[in-house]
């Protein structure tokens, strides 16, 4: 499957762009599930998260909703325009907060982004059988690796490929809704409240991405 993706990708990569001019569109808020599947592990995790475009916030919760065999399990809480995130541990009523380095994610297009190509996944033709989305590409601000992000023409990203020095990740999204179900998600847990920022070792960067790899 990830073959598949990647000569799809490369296609993308080689495709006639249109003439007009395109600039980086962004997400609305969203709710919605994520698959991340790495090359050498394959599913890393599976969650529901929910994005609020506006306050730059991120909830990812792995593994709670539907339960499978996956080598990560993470709760995160990300605030991008403060560059923190907590880790949290609900169970145990506890959770780590960190500096992020690097805010990129996968739920919305970079300012810097190229616009690569106007594609249709499916059929073009035959009403309800294809899906048409603008696919964007740039580089990876934190090491030598480079990105393809395919999403809608209401912008929802559908799938975004990084591709990096250790290994090739995967993101999907599935069941989005243009809302946000429950904001206590994206408000930091009492127990959390008061919590030091944690030193960030040298020559590591915190970012969502790298939680995964």
């Amino acid at each position: 499957m990830y073959a598949a993706v990647t000569l799809f990708v490369f296609m993308c990569l080689t495709a006639t762009t249109h003439a007009e001019h395109h600039q980086p569109c962004h997400s609305p808020n969203m709710t919605g599930f994520m698959t991340v599947i790495s090359q050498k592990a394959g599913v890393k995790a599976f969650g529901a998260f929910t994005y609020d475009s506006m306050g730059k916030k991120l909830r990812f919760r792995s593994n709670e909703s539907h339960p499978i065999n996956t080598s990560v399990g993470l709760d995160l809480l990300m605030f991008f325009e403060e560059g923190i995130f907590y880790e949290i541990d609900s169970k145990n009523q506890s959770c780590e907060k960190k500096a992020l380095q690097c805010t990129m994610h996968p739920l919305d297009v970079p300012d810097d982004a190229t616009f690569v190509s106007t594609l249709h996944s499916g059929s073009s033709s035959i009403e309800g059988e294809g899906l048409k989305v603008n696919a964007w590409s740039g580089s990876m601000p934190d090491s030598k690796g480079y990105y393809s992000m395919f999403v809608t023409m209401g912008c929802l990203p559908v799938t975004t490929l990084y591709f990096s020095e250790s290994t090739p990740f995967l993101f999907s999204n599935t069941d989005i809704e243009l809302e946000i179900k429950d904001p206590d998600l994206l408000v930091v847990p009492s127990f959390c409240l008061g919590q030091p920022l944690e030193e960030t070792a040298e020559g590591t960067v915190n970012s969502f991405l790298n939680e995964f790899m």
